[in-house]
């Protein structure tokens, strides 16, 4: 690791975002090597493909149940180590798998993908942990390269399957356990990241900054719950609670529709090269361009950048529902969706992280996480129903309601704030 100066706040940023980009193309592995097996293992050890839908979600519940926690030792310890045991929690439910696996226990991977969700979790929070001593006007764009940079281990991480077979063979464990091997080394590797690299903490930093050169997580940390705070912000906090109800409902948006293209496809008989295509270029659309929208919510502005995403996300849904039968408006669709779902969670999150102090950070990015997988897991239990009575046109149509509300609180705030607002709210 290059040197850096500890005293230098720009020069730390600058150290911390390497670090994070570096965690999370590792984290992004470990993430992506599970996702297209928990399904495919999930079916294999319960015997019915009725049971694959619980690896996302036990993952997701896993995620969820670690938000709160995660922040709370944020807060007390700092960055490094909360960021570290999270890390280390998801790698242990890689092995745990693994060994689901090889005694062909259904219930043992389902705990096992409950700790792999926590690694979501992390990813999460490592998105924030960017903005703790970035300046205002570079807030979005440091946010936008630690997402970007999960792009490079979601694509690589699904393409490890067959490497996890040859993994499988030599250490003999069933083939497709393999790929988890492989998620429990880059889990490791991202946490000796996580605690050796952030050092010293950018989180403590920014406490210290603030008050004044008074040691940071001392006695003086407020000793409130960090559950019972961070809501207490959001229902305090006007522009908290507009940005963390933008995460979750655009969220909720786009695992409603992503979860279900796949099976909508699959109905109407498109071939899985064609259904692989769809989801590939929607999930480039949720990273890839995230710096675009870091530099757009920096230059015109978080709420801007919110309202440009709501209105790919409705554009999105839109299409969704009148172009439900052909293949190539439901790509379009979900290539828009995912387009949508960046720019709305970069530049939402920027202005969560800059609406309250930094003392409050943490606890209110823990609440908005939690709030966030939990508008996830709603959106994709209540999506199978939809498409069953009322169609992929009608499930698009639904999804688009609440995008709809989101977008009409986004134009009322812009129209009170006034062209003479600082671009960077």
């Amino acid at each position: 690791m290059e040197h850096h100066d500890p005293h230098d706040p720009h020069d730390q940023q600058r150290h911390v975002i390497r670090v994070l980009v570096a965690s999370q193309i590792l984290g992004g592995v470990g993430a992506g090597a599970t996702l297209s097996l928990g399904a495919l293992l999930a079916a294999d050890l319960s015997g019915s493909s009725a049971w694959s839908g619980m690896a996302a979600t036990m993952s997701t519940l896993g995620a969820a149940a670690a938000a709160v926690p995660l922040a709370t030792l944020a807060q007390r310890r700092g960055r490094s180590v909360s960021l570290s045991t999270g890390a280390v929690v998801a790698g242990s439910g890689a092995l745990l798998a693994i060994i689901a696996a090889s005694v062909s226990l259904f219930p043992l991977l389902l705990a096992a993908l409950v700790l792999l969700g926590v690694g979501s979790a992390t990813g999460l929070q490592a998105r924030f942990a960017a903005t703790d001593l970035a300046s205002e006007s570079a807030r979005g764009r440091s946010l936008a390269v630690v997402v970007w940079s999960t792009t490079i281990g979601a694509v690589l991480g699904p393409n490890l399957f067959e490497p996890g077979q040859v993994v499988a063979g030599v250490l003999g464990i069933p083939g497709l356990s393999g790929g988890f091997v492989f998620s429990a080394a880059a889990q490791a590797g991202a946490a000796i990241l996580y605690r050796v690299g952030l050092r010293p903490d950018p989180l403590l930093t920014a406490l210290r900054l603030q008050a004044g050169g008074a040691p940071a997580g001392g006695p003086d940390v407020d000793p409130v719950p960090v559950k019972r705070r961070g809501l207490a912000v959001l229902v305090h906090n006007r522009n908290a609670r507009y940005a963390v109800v933008s995460i979750a409902i655009s969220h909720a948006a786009m695992v409603s529709l992503m979860s279900m293209t796949p099976v909508h496809l699959n109905d109407h008989g498109a071939g899985l090269s064609v259904v692989g295509l769809t989801i590939s270029l929607h999930v480039a659309g949720m990273y890839a361009l995230s710096p675009v929208f870091g530099w757009i919510a920096d230059r015109a502005g978080k709420t801007r950048g919110i309202l440009y995403g709501q209105l790919l996300l409705l554009a999105a849904l839109l299409t969704a529902w009148r172009g439900a039968d052909s293949e190539a408006w439901v790509t379009v669709s979900l290539i828009l969706l995912g387009l949508g779902w960046s720019a709305c969670i970069v530049s939402a999150s920027a202005l969560l992280a800059g609406a309250v102090g930094v003392a409050e950070r943490a606890p209110a990015q823990g609440s908005s996480d939690l709030l966030m997988n939990l508008a996830g897991a709603t959106g994709g239990a209540l999506a199978g129903p939809a498409l069953v009575l009322l169609g992929y046109s009608g499930l698009g149509l639904v999804a688009a309601l609440p995008v709809a509300v989101v977008l009409g609180w986004t134009l009322t705030r812009l129209s009170r704030t006034g062209p003479r607002t600082p671009v960077t709210a």
